[in-house]
């Protein structure tokens, strides 16, 4: 009885151990499919100095290295070998975009700038257009709001919402530049 028993207590143990690997396989499978509709994300990679095509069209030949500075920034590469050449490198690395990479050669001559060459450089607004993943539908929605709506927003009552604008002080002309120009 007691050998009995204990066999009948393996196979128990071997029934449910064999369902629990077939259930595995089964669930496996189910969990592919799910995850392969998932993807992980993937960190933005950007190296360099993005030049854009506005930053190319200041450059003028004659121009001293420090001028080309301010202009471009400070370069990538600068190599020992070849002291008379800037490598302005660019690249950007996105998930779901094709990976971007720009390269600009400055020459000197000397302590003036000789030539330059490279790709074609973007304008600042077509490479924010080509950065930007987000989709856009084009169209701008209307903004509209009634007198009373206004009002709710506006503290004191008996200011109107147009000349609350007006009171604020008005934006400067320009703004100073990020760093300093001075070394």
């Amino acid at each position: 009885m007691l050998a009995n028993s204990k066999s009948r207590v393996w196979l128990i143990a071997g029934v449910a151990a064999s369902l629990c690997l077939g259930a595995c396989t089964n669930l496996g499978t189910r969990t592919r499919d799910a995850l392969s509709a998932v993807t992980p994300y993937k960190v933005e990679v950007v190296q360099g100095n993005f030049v854009s095509k506005e930053q190319v069209e200041q450059l003028k030949p004659g121009m001293s290295r420090q001028q080309v500075r301010e202009v471009l920034g400070t370069s990538l590469l600068t190599d020992v070998f070849h002291a008379d050449r800037w490598d302005y490198v660019f690249t950007i690395r996105r998930q779901g975009v094709d990976a971007q990479q720009r390269h600009l050669t400055v020459y000197f001559k000397g302590e003036v700038l000789d030539r330059f060459d490279g790709d074609t450089m973007p304008s600042e607004e077509e490479f924010v257009a080509a950065v930007d993943a987000r989709k856009r539908s084009g169209k701008v929605p209307v903004l509209e709001a009634s007198e009373d709506q206004l009002r709710k927003f506006v503290p004191d009552k008996s200011i109107k919402p147009d000349a609350s604008a007006a009171s604020l002080a008005p934006l400067p002309p320009s703004y100073p530049p990020l760093e300093s120009t001075t070394r």
